[in-house]
């Protein structure tokens, strides 16, 4: 059983705010590999999560690969480790079963970078889940969204609640559907193949 969590905020606010890139790439995800009919999010309250649970029995294209859950905080994204610990219990996951998709200001727009463990790099819901799950052996699936500038350090929290710019548009998209093939391989052939490809 994997856990896949896509990281960002609740609520219309935040809807297509760079941070909530996480959740974009789980909702297309869904609507990719599921017929529309089963595509509808379950909620947990004790886990303040919305989820899906995907048997690979209904997928053709990932016939070979375990179980996995979707997984939607809707905690604030700094509080993100509280809903995690709680399906990761809850679901007996294994640290290193539990997948993290999550914006990244360090990375180029589009640029997508796979690996288990290491620093939250200033990200708050990361690091709510380092703290919660009390170890940072989880696979990040790091989404790059650029910077404001170097030297505007001070403006990234305001950057990353903005949604992208018109020009930044095609980029997201492409970076969605990046993320999505990878996730699709590292569930069908594993995460070493995977990282040797797409990192």
């Amino acid at each position: 059983m994997k856990l896949i969590i896509g990281l960002g905020n609740p609520g219309e606010k935040y809807q297509n705010s760079r941070h909530n890139l996480g959740f974009m790439v789980l909702d297309e995800f869904a609507r990719k590999i599921l017929p529309l009919t089963k595509t509808k999010w379950g909620t947990s309250q004790k886990a303040n999560s919305q989820f899906i649970i995907f048997n690979s029995q209904f997928i053709s294209s990932l016939r070979e690969t375990n179980s996995f859950i979707l997984v939607k905080p809707q905690t604030m994204m700094n509080a993100s480790g509280f809903a995690v610990a709680k399906m990761s219990n809850f679901y007996k996951v294994k640290p290193e079963d539990i997948w993290v998709v999550h914006d990244d200001v360090d990375l180029p727009l589009g640029k997508i970078k796979i690996r288990l463990g290491g620093a939250a790099a200033g990200h708050h819901g990361v690091e709510s889940i380092i703290q919660q799950l009390g170890t940072d052996k989880f696979v990040r699936f790091r989404l790059g969204i650029g910077h404001p500038g170097k030297g505007n350090d001070k403006l990234v929290e305001r950057y990353v609640l903005q949604g992208f710019a018109f020009h930044e548009a095609g980029g997201a998209r492409q970076a969605v559907k990046k993320v999505i093939q990878a996730l699709k391989k590292a569930l069908k052939d594993g995460l070493v193949k995977t990282m040797s490809e797409f990192n």
